[in-house]
């Protein structure tokens, strides 16, 4: 075909007038004749007849003449798949590609003039884009810009009559679209259209309902396609549909809005709104205007709508204009939740609240009294919704109402359960924190029989519902429950442990349908505390509930019997190999690696035992003697490595004494434990009390303790394995512990003191050699720290 689209007119064959040539996604056309369509043999026989003409059409003409007939005599709501095929891959997509952009950049050798040229080319393609594959196809994307140009009208402006520069004159023919270069002429347009779009000095005519429907009917079918919202936001689709919005053109409203929708749901909402936020607060601004003006039908309908516009959590956080949105669309749902009001009324309203509380917590929801009665109808949904006979199945509509439900529940359980809730001279009347105690007590019981809904829920699901993503979202929230509250239920919560850990090694082993739970998440705007779904996120909700658990006894026996200790082992592995394939600001600190080892470290210190005898130990001892060397070298992963020092050092100190040397593994471990340990306190400090190094300062409060259980623990290894005296001795621990000691005149605190004392007093019981050092030091500082311990003076025999 020629470069430009040359089309005279055939007789018979003029475009029909837009009822006839059927538009949109049905492809209008005569009506159907009978409600399971298909065609008669007639319509078969000039079908194929067509079909044979445009395989031989020898130019433009003849092909239009043939797409025509098609349109007249075939509407496409009345052919089947196979007989759409023949016609896409008769037609392909040159033609209408091409269309478009002779349209756009003006041709004089098209006898059709542009307005036709655009209607007949978006038709085509709204045809064209009902098949998954065409939708796909790099030459229909190549055309989003041209689309989106013509839905903002800046393609209908005349553009014969617009002043191109003199060296453009001779580009105005349009380029073939199966030129590979053409598509990036295509995308050229798409920064020119932006442009044009954001001018308000356009005049453009009137777009008709049905070239606008057929615009819309191709970006929504890119849009319906696995990678398609990455499509359409690469290409503009955002300010775009954004300009025709404010500026309320042609279907904008029907059409346009409902696609934007659909590109801020799902994994598409954080880059849309870091790419285009000014664009997407100003839309959000008129909507949530709209949603204050509306009455009650169209208010309630609005609600769900407008959760689809809220930007995520954290984005636009301090903009005046998103806090105005949020405390006006509060003001309107609070009459309307103290109102009577169906389940399926109720529930669009519970699942907006939720999104408003994940933007800007409860402070600016409303009074405390409001805020017990969102809880309050929140829980009561959710045991209506739970509290059915087994083998009920919840609807899709009523799983999404109770997961709003959660997020509710969730926030206000922080908030409650530290009722601490200290009552001030003038109290904020503006949140949950400044619940009265009788409230936040009447909160605290609604959301425990909330969760004991919960419970019983959990408690019928069979292993083939784990993939699940609602059994997910259940999961999820009784853990954020579990990780405040433990004392509450704990008879039911201990009799779900079988569940809990099941489940959580199930996704962890990737035994889940891990690819629905991650588009969940991003749907529901669920934030992974590390990144994307990988399956150990189940566990990873878990774990602060099994911190509090393995302290206690009961608990602690059940878990046990459900080898528990080996899927945090497991759990550790996986998350240690995922951290060392990051690096620089990324291998960031993991609380959830810090709270397993927490979890593991309640069963070293109260099942000795189980820690000698258990094969997972050991697995465990391999993976920290490979992990702190690591660590100890990684200032922003301190905490994690005074977690992994002060775990493996217990595990050591159960260990029976051995008469050769020190193993290669546990060496490794040692050695980094010691140089971890002795850079907690800084040496260079002058006279005076000691201070801690600068490196810890910031984590102080956080490692703190557990240098001071390393410290001890490594008294225990001492004692348990007097060999490992010797290393102390190699890696300068104590030498340097000493000088420190000798030269300052205080610790920072007596627990340091004393976990520094007892580390010491090991040494001089197991080693002489370190007994004439500690002496040493003591006698020739009779006034330093060291003077002020007393048994340490006993073990060394210092008066």
């Amino acid at each position: 075909m020629a470069d430009s689209v040359d089309i005279t007119p055939v007789a018979s064959s003029q475009p029909p007038d837009k009822e006839e040539q059927g538009r949109g996604e049905g492809g209008g056309g005569p009506p159907e004749r009978d409600a399971g369509g298909g065609l008669t043999d007639a319509q078969r026989e000039v079908l194929d007849r067509c079909l044979h003409a445009l395989k031989h059409a020898k130019n433009d003409s003849h092909t239009l003449a043939a797409l025509l007939l098609i349109t007249r005599l075939c509407p496409a709501n009345q052919l089947d798949k196979p007989t759409l095929r023949r016609i896409f891959e008769a037609v392909g997509l040159n033609l209408p590609a091409r269309l478009l952009v002779t349209a756009v950049r003006g041709s004089d050798s098209s006898a059709l003039p542009p307005h036709e040229l655009l209607s007949l080319g978006t038709a085509l393609l709204a045809a064209l884009s009902t098949d998954p594959d065409m939708a796909s196809h790099p030459q229909l994307l190549a055309t989003i810009p041209l689309l989106l140009g013509i839905l903002t009208n800046s393609h209908l402006s005349h553009p014969q009559e617009e002043e191109e520069p003199p060296e453009q004159d001779q580009a105005r023919t349009s380029p073939d679209i199966s030129d590979p270069e053409c598509n990036s002429k295509t995308e050229e347009t798409e920064t020119s259209n932006q442009k044009g779009a954001s001018q308000d000095t356009v005049h453009p005519s009137k777009l008709d309902e049905a070239m606008a429907s057929d615009c819309y009917q191709v970006l929504s079918a890119v849009c319906a396609l696995p990678l398609g919202p990455d499509q359409l936001l690469s290409r503009g689709a955002v300010p775009a549909l954004c300009q025709a919005l404010k500026q309320n053109l042609t279907l904008s409203h029907e059409r346009g809005l409902p696609l934007l929708g659909c590109l801020l749901s799902g994994k598409s909402k954080d880059k849309a709104w870091s790419k285009h936020p000014a664009e997407l607060l100003a839309l959000l601004v008129r909507l949530s205007k709209d949603f204050s003006q509306s009455k009650d039908q169209t208010r309630l309908d609005m609600c769900a709508q407008l959760m689809q516009f809220l930007p995520p959590a954290g984005v636009g956080a301090d903009s005046d204009e998103l806090k105005e949105v949020v405390s006006r669309t509060w003001g309107v749902l609070r009459p309307m939740m103290q109102a009577k009001l169906t389940p399926r009324q109720i529930g669009p309203i519970l699942v907006l609240s939720a999104c408003l509380l994940d933007l800007y917590g409860w402070e600016p929801a409303g009074p405390p009294k409001f805020c017990c009665l969102l809880v309050n109808r929140a829980c009561v949904e959710v045991r209506m919704g739970l509290e059915e006979p087994p083998g009920n199945d919840l609807s899709p509509e009523l799983q999404h109402t109770l997961t709003g439900c959660y997020r509710i529940m969730e926030a206000a359980i922080e908030q409650a359960c530290s009722a601490g809730v200290t009552q001030t001279s003038a109290p904020p009347q503006s949140s949950v924190s400044s619940l009265s105690l009788q409230q936040s007590r009447q909160v605290l019981r609604v959301l425990e029989e909330a969760f004991s809904a919960l419970v019983y829920h959990l408690q019928q699901v069979d292993p083939s519902r784990y993939g699940d993503p609602f059994v997910f979202a259940t999961f999820r929230s009784l853990c954020s429950w579990l990780a405040e509250e433990t004392s509450c239920l704990k008879e039911e919560v201990t009799g779900l442990l079988p569940f809990l850990i099941d489940y959580s090694r199930s996704h962890l082993q990737g035994g889940g349908s891990e690819q629905g739970l991650s588009d969940w998440m991003a749907q529901m705007s669920v934030t992974v505390e590390r990144g994307a779904w990988t399956g150990r996120e189940a566990l990873r909700y878990l774990l602060p509930a099994l911190c509090h658990l393995s302290a206690e006894e009961g608990p602690r026996k059940v878990l046990l019997t459900l080898d528990t200790p080996a899927l945090l082992v497991d759990f550790l592995s996986q998350s240690w190999t995922s951290l060392k394939g990051k690096s620089g600001a990324a291998s960031s600190g993991d609380p959830s690696m810090e709270t397993a080892c927490s979890a593991l470290l309640n069963f070293t210190v109260t099942e000795p035992e189980r820690v000698r005898k258990d094969p997972c130990f050991r697995t465990l001892e391999a993976l920290l003697s490979e992990a702190l060397p690591v660590l100890v070298h990684k200032p922003r992963l301190l905490v994690l490595a005074a977690n992994c020092c002060t775990l493996g050092l217990m595990i050591g100190r159960l260990k029976s004494a051995s008469s050769g040397s020190v193993e290669a593994g546990q060496r490794r471990f040692f050695s980094a434990a010691l140089r971890f340990l002795r850079g907690a306190l800084d040496s260079s400090s002058g006279p005076g009390p000691v201070k801690v190094s600068p490196s810890w300062e910031e984590s102080w409060d956080e490692a703190a303790e557990l240098w001071r259980l390393a410290l001890q623990a490594l008294g225990g290894c001492v004692r348990a394995q007097p060999v490992v005296t010797a290393l102390v001795r190699e890696e300068g621990w104590l030498k340097h512990t000493l000088t420190t000691l000798g030269h300052c005149s205080a610790l920072p605190d007596q627990h340091t003191k004393e976990a520094l004392e007892e580390a010491l007093c090991a040494m001089a019981e197991q080693c002489p050699v370190c007994k004439q050092e500690i002496g040493d030091m003591m006698l020739r500082n009779d006034k330093g720290a060291l003077s002020g311990m007393r048994n340490l003076k006993k073990s060394v025999g210092v008066k």
